[in-house]
Formats: C-alpha cells, structure tokens, sequence
C-alpha cells in the first residue's frame, strides 16, 4: 500500500478525473485491507479456541474410555482372584483359568503367579511361560509390595514379540498374607487401542499415549512403540504431563513446527493421552476462505472502475464547459463566463461528492455488517467470557456466562461478588487485585453459588490484551468455564486429594502414602531411601509486608526450583506452609547430602520482588535415612525434623544429617 502512495506522487495526472479515480482506487484498497485484516486477525483467534475446545474434549472423551476399560480389566481380575481363596494347586489354578475364557476377549492370555515370582498356571498355553521367574519384575514387586492391582512398564513379549502390559491383581490370604497374583497379558496392538486409531484431527494431528515413565505405547506410526517421549527444550508442557499435569496448550511439535496440544491423564494405569495438531493445519480453512474473499473483492473492484469512470466522466463535463469559457476569456474571445445553468458545474461537484459519500457509507456499512456478526459470534458463543477494566469493573458479559451464572443483564459487579463461596472470596480478591497490578494472568478456580442454591466450580483464566504498538493494555478478559463435573469425576478427586493446590507438589497424605511404599520396600528388600524436610527461613516477612499473592509466588517458584533440582524418580511434597518434603528412594545416605546442598544453594537465589523491595528465603534441611531399628516411618520422619531445626539453632541456611537419634549429628554448611 505504501509503494502504491508512492507510485501515486511520483505519476502525474494532468486531469482531476484521472486524480480522482486513482483517489477511489486507493480507498477501495484500503478499505480491502482493512476488512481483510480485521477477518483474518479475528478468525484466526476464533479458530484457535474452537480448536482448543475440541482437543480438550477429544482428550478427555479418550482418556475416560482408556481408563474404563483398565478398570474392567482390573475388576475382572480382582473377581478371578476372590474365586481362587487361598487355592494352591497348579491343576485347580488352570482349570479356574478357562472357567474364565470370556476374559481372552480383553487378553491374549491369564497366568497365575505363585508367593515368588513363579508362573504357576497359563491360559492358554505359551511355550516357555509356566515356571517363568517373575520375581525380579517390577509389576510384581509392586503387587507384592503394595497389595493392590498394577499395571506393568511396557515390555516386548517373549513369545509374540509384541510390546505388551501386564495387569496384575494380587491375592491374598484371609489373615492378610500375599499368596500370589493373577495376570492378564495384554497386547498393545489389540483392541484397547482401537478407539484411537478412529480418531482423525485432520491430515496432520494424530493422538498417541505413553506412560508417566516416558514410554510411548501408542503411535500411528508403530516403529515409535516403546521408544522414549522426545521432550521439546522450548516447551514443558509434556513434561508436566508426565509429572501428572493435565491440559492443553500451544508449543513446538516433534517435527520442530508450532502446534496445539492437549493432556490427559489415565490414572489407574498411570498412562497419559496426548493429542496434538499443527497451528498451521488449524489455519488451513481460514486461509482458503480470505483467498476467496480477495478474488471477490478484486472482481468486484475491477466491475465498479469502469461503472465509476463514466459517472464521473458525466458529473465533471460542466468542469469541462468552465474550462472552455476560461480558455476563451484567456484568449479574450469573451468577456466574462457565463454558464447556460447558473452554478450548475458546483451543484453537479455536490452531487458528485455527495453521490462518492454514499459509496463510502455503503462501504462502512458493509464492515459494520462483518462487525456485527463477528459480535453475534461472540454472543453466540457456549464459552463464558468477559471484560474487565484495570481498576477491577467487569465492562461485558456474554450470554453464555450470564447464563452459566444464573444472571439477567442488568446484574450489578457487587450483587455478584456476594454470590462467591467465602472461603475462595478472599484469595480470589487478592490474586485478582495482584494481577491488575503487576499484569500477570489470573487463574483462579473457585466456588460460585448460584441464586438457585446450586454450587458450581468455575475455572477463570484472565488476561491482558496489550496493543502492539505502543505496548499499551486494553483491560482484562476472561474465559470463564464450569468445571464442576470435571472436579467430581473420582480420577481428579484422587489427584486433588493428594497434591498441594498452589505448587502442585504432593501434599502430606499424598507424601506419606509414598513413605510408606518406600518403607515396605525398605523393610522388604533393603532398599535404601533418604528423606529431606525444611522449611523457609525468613518467610514470614514475605506474607506480612507482600500479602499472600506475594508468599504464594514464593512458594510456587521454590516448588518449581526443588523439583527441578530432584530427580525424576523422587517425591516432592508441601506438606503445608512453608514446610516442604522430599523423598529420595535408591539414594544413599552420600546421595542425599549432595542433593539437599544444591537445594539449599539453588533456593538461596530465588527472590521475588514488589515495591522497589526484594525478598529472599533459605532453606534448614535436616536429611536421614531409613534404618534397620525403625519400627514405622514416623521415627525417620522424627530425625529429620528434629534436624531441620538445628539447622536453624545453628544459624539457618545449613544442611543437617541424622544417622540415628542416639548418634552423633552432623552439620554441612
């Protein structure tokens, strides 16, 4: 556009029918580009979220059916295991096996697993698997140590040589003792994968599934089977769904391109679903349809030129009369001008302009008519969005949300904010306030009752729109989503209730569960496993003189530091406030030392800041291991904390280990 201004200074029009022309020409293409721009821009976002939503949905509706076939395979064993009571013999074993061949409909084949590890019965029959040593497997170490289902790593199998899972159910004695397990060996070519291979997400999405561990056990192309996750260093969110984060988002894909891309998780089976699209596949139809909204306008263009030409043509001919007579008066053949119609040529220059006017307008009507639906799509919308100014007043609600909320459109921003459930109105009301200060988003869930009485759980996601030039803010929007079905599904209620809300460590019910697992172990098997608690020094300021946005900032980087500082295999844990868990199993007492050194210098540079002013914490960590003379996990837990603070009677900032309560205690710094 701005060569075309150019070109139009440098090329000279002798006439002001040729200016004028080239003048309509121009505003014709601005007009264009403007229309075009605007459709585009807003398209683009629209398809995004459409697409978003989709993914989620699509992610969700597998994960759900992925998780309830494992659970009727887990369930299906749990009864063959309750039939079998307390029997032993390997004959009565096979023969409760094919009273059972309805189950080969779900597998490629049942084994019974004796109190050691060793294949007892096989149904059907496989060279080589009775009398096959299970003992050094983890599935049935886990069974074993856990007395609960479990469903293996991914392994190739020795007589297919297919990848398969194991699902495991253990049995177990009237008084409690671990007699064996029932199996069911499950081919991940088969039909619990069949569902995935329908899905279609255009030519280039596809769906896949691996395990928290990394393994993928879905891929459209099968050479991927069992091979390790590849994790993008410029995106983490598969790798916070293989720590358990579910979601979607926008990052780089496996072939190096932007993409979209949605998590969920399959909890009895620790498995993760991943769906992923490319942004430029997304974009595909909005690029076909303003392609053809050029050749419109370039045809429609290209007919109204000529048409414009010839009415202007006959709207200046009067010019060109003035023109004469101005000529003749140069060349004194008259005296004065005198037009046959008096000021005829101005009224013709009106008519003209006004007759120009009314394209324009016709024009501008044209783009509040695209504006106008681009507004009915919005108040079309089943998404709950809105609009907030900077200092906190909502400005728009859509339809959706109003209804959502149970509210007409003459509802006031405070009758609202009573209608917040109180124990979230207060954090609400100070994240939001944080967020209109320091431009951050605000993500908040929390409870809104309805004037009907009825409790909804509302996810809201706000943001600031910033122009881009200029750098200047708009206001907050928001998307408002009720998640109050999705929170009572049972696989979210058994992640909430072990994960800390705030950091997303595990909590402390989460955390001990874990301790205890590592204990038995501990107990079982001698595998050693150290133990890490602390709390922030300093921290207390940070609340007081910041406000709870400013502590929960803290927290929540501290948390990331830790886990990023920990390896894989650990546990972290806020087990409220500001003390905080770490349980490293396979680590010896040397390990854990260095570990809880880099902690300790790792949280030592975090800061957060407001007001001019800076804030830092330190950590007292007090470390120990499980020992021979421990009864229960508490005792560990005792010598830990009981190093924690002399950490802190030494001065803070210091890394404490405890052998034994009755020994000698030993301080690193």
């Amino acid at each position: 556009m701005d060569a075309l201004l150019r070109l139009s200074r440098r090329v000279r029009f002798p006439s002001l029918e040729g200016r004028l022309l080239m003048g309509l020409a121009i505003i014709w293409l601005l007009v264009v580009t403007l229309v075009v721009g605007a459709a585009w821009h807003l398209g683009k976002e629209m398809m995004l979220k459409t697409n978003i939503t989709h993914l989620r949905y699509e992610s969700t509706l597998l994960a759900d059916e992925v998780t309830q076939q494992i659970n009727s395979r887990i369930r299906s064993l749990e009864r063959v295991s309750t039939k079998l009571g307390e029997e032993e013999n390997p004959t009565r074993l096979y023969e409760e096996l094919r009273s059972n061949q309805a189950l080969l409909s779900w597998f490629e084949g049942l084994v019974a697993i004796d109190q050691y590890g060793r294949v007892v019965a096989d149904m059907p029959g496989v060279a080589g698997r009775m009398g096959l040593d299970t003992a050094e497997r983890e599935f049935f170490g886990m069974v074993k140590g856990t007395l609960r289902p479990y469903v293996s790593e991914p392994f190739i199998g020795r007589a297919s040589q297919e990848p398969i899972v194991v699902i495991v159910a253990p049995r177990i004695a009237a008084d409690g003792a671990f007699l064996g397990a029932i199996g069911g060996v499950m081919n991940l070519t088969g039909g619990i994968f069949e569902r995935l291979s329908r899905v279609r997400l255009g030519e280039h999405g596809y769906a896949s599934i691996a395990t928290a561990s990394g393994k993928i056990l879905y891929h459209p192309n099968r050479d991927l089977l069992l091979t390790q996750t590849p994790i993008q260093p410029t995106s983490d969110l598969l790798d916070q769904a293989l720590y358990g984060w579910q979601g979607e988002g926008v990052g780089p894909l496996q072939s190096g391109q932007a993409g979209l891309q949605s998590y969920a998780q399959v909890w009895p089976a620790n498995w993760i679903v991943c769906l992923f699209i490319p942004l430029s596949q997304t974009e595909l139809l909005l690029s076909d349809f303003i392609g053809q909204l050029l050749w419109l306008w370039g045809l429609l263009a290209l007919s109204m030129l000529p048409l414009l030409w010839w009415l202007l043509r006959k709207q200046l001919r009067p010019f060109s009369q003035l023109a004469q007579q101005i000529k003749e008066v140069g060349l004194r053949q008259r005296r004065r001008v005198a037009l046959t119609t008096s000021m005829q040529e101005l009224q013709n220059l009106t008519e003209t302009f006004n007759r120009v006017e009314e394209e324009r307008d016709a024009l501008l009507a044209h783009l509040q008519e695209r504006e106008a639906f681009l507004d009915s799509v919005l108040n079309t919308s089943p998404q709950g969005m809105f609009v907030a100014s900077f200092d906190g007043q909502i400005t728009y609600i859509n339809p959706a949300l109003l209804e959502m909320l149970g509210f007409d459109r003459n509802v006031s921003q405070p009758s609202w904010l009573k209608q917040i459930h109180r124990d979230d109105l207060e954090d609400a009301k100070d994240l939001w306030l944080h967020s209109l200060k320091s431009g951050n988003d605000f993500i908040r869930q929390l409870r809104f009752i309805r004037e009907d009485g009825e409790v909804l759980w509302l996810d809201i996601h706000a943001r600031s729109v910033m122009l881009y030039q200029g750098g200047h803010s708009l206001g907050l929007v928001g998307v408002v989503k009720d998640i109050t079905e999705r929170r009572a599904q049972e696989a979210l209620q058994r992640w909430e209730a072990e994960h800390d809300p705030l950091t997303g460590l595990l909590n402390r019910r989460g955390f001990l569960r874990r301790l205890e697992e590592a204990f038995a172990d501990f107990q079982k098997t001698s595998t050693p496993s150290a133990l890490l608690l602390f709390d922030l020094d300093r921290f207390k300021p940070i609340n007081d003189e910041g406000g709870h946005a400013l502590g929960d900032e803290m927290l929540r980087r501290i948390a990331q530091v830790v886990a990023w500082e920990v390896r894989r295999s650990d546990h972290v844990a806020r087990q409220g406030g500001d003390e905080f868990a770490v349980l490293l199993p396979s680590c010896t007492l040397g390990q854990a030392e260095r570990i809880a050194e880099a902690l300790r210098q790792a949280v030592s540079e975090i800061s957060v800041s407001q007001a001019g002013r800076e804030y830092h914490v330190t950590l007292s960590i007090g470390v120990t291991t499980f020992d021979e003379h421990d009864a229960s996990v508490e005792e560990a837990l005792e010598r830990a904390d009981a190093g924690s603070y002399y950490a802190k009677d030494r001065g803070r900032n210091g890394v404490v280990v405890n052998i034994m309560s009755d020994e000698a205690t030993q301080l690193f710094e």
